[in-house]
């Protein structure tokens, strides 16, 4: 705070931008915690910089920011190597107006965060700063540490990377919560034949318990399986399950519930009509701000 009590230059810049910057940072390594870590060195580099000295606060920021997730994502990658089974991006409650933003909600959604974590470090870094968030190439270039020329062809190679990966074609918000609505009355009745109707020939089912909570090992593959082990789970549980819809990194999800508490999250990527990614959160260290929205801005 200034003397008369209004907030200073530097702690206006960076409340102006920081939904910018946690996302930003949550896109590039896809923890919520680690992302408000980033935030925190971030303030602490931007407090100490002179302020005559910048021309562009948006873009200073992002460029701190840039720099402390590179430096974090090379640690957490470290950290995954040790994780129990397979890992997941941290799922957000997020609110209505980040699915509004159709480029952003894509960006966030937990198919496209998995097609990001095969990425390198400063691939991710420049996709993410180029595609989602618009940077030219010379603000980019110095968020990285690389020549405008080399962030160019990082550029050109990482969306060549992704094109291969995302999903296949636009699903609507409302395509997606009628495969949700249909996944869920198929769960409630234990309807096989009708999860095996919504289920992609080839479709993966991912769980992340991390080591916490009971969960696949390893990926489960074919619709049959899936159906299965699906069917055989909501027979576990019972009635002591509920399924509230939702809506998580910018799209439609499922929230269930066992006694009222939050048991996990489950996410789809859809292509074509069909589910080809299932995704369920048990870890409860993930499951932190599944009781309050996040905001995620551009």
């Amino acid at each position: 705070m200034s003397e008369d009590g209004l907030p200073d230059p530097a702690t206006e810049a960076f409340v102006r931008h920081r939904r910018l910057l946690f996302t930003v940072a949550y896109e590039m390594l896809g923890s919520a915690a680690d992302a408000e870590d980033v935030l925190q060195e971030t303030w602490l580099r931007w407090a100490g910089v002179a302020l005559e000295t910048v021309r562009e606060p948006r873009a200073y920021l992002v460029r701190i920011a840039t720099r402390q997730a590179l430096g974090r994502l090379r640690t957490l990658s470290r950290r995954k190597e040790d994780y129990v089974g397979p890992w997941l991006p941290e799922p957000l409650l997020t609110t209505p107006d980040v699915a509004e933003d159709v480029e952003l909600a894509d960006s966030v959604s937990m198919a496209m965060m998995l097609v990001l974590e095969t990425l390198a470090p400063t691939e991710r870094a420049v996709f993410v700063l180029r595609e989602v968030f618009g940077l030219g190439y010379e603000e980019i270039a110095e968020a990285v540490e690389k020549s405008p020329a080399a962030v160019r062809q990082i550029a050109h190679r990482a969306r060549s990377h992704v094109a291969a990966r995302r999903p296949r074609g636009a699903v609507t918000a409302a395509e997606t919560r009628a495969a949700l609505g249909a996944f869920r009355r198929a769960l409630e009745t234990g309807d096989l034949q009708g999860l095996l109707d919504l289920l992609a020939p080839d479709v993966v089912a991912l769980s992340d318990g991390g080591g916490i909570k009971q969960a696949m090992p390893r990926p489960v593959v074919g619709a049959d399986k899936v159906a299965r082990l699906l069917a055989a789970g909501v027979a576990a549980f019972g009635p002591l399950m509920t399924a509230e819809p939702t809506r998580v990194n910018g799209h439609p999800a499922l929230l269930m519930r066992i006694d009222g508490e939050v048991e996990m999250v489950v996410a789809m990527r859809i292509d074509d009509g069909l589910v080809t990614g299932l995704y369920s959160v048990r870890n409860p260290q993930k499951l932190t701000r599944m009781e309050h929205e996040t905001p995620l801005g551009r």
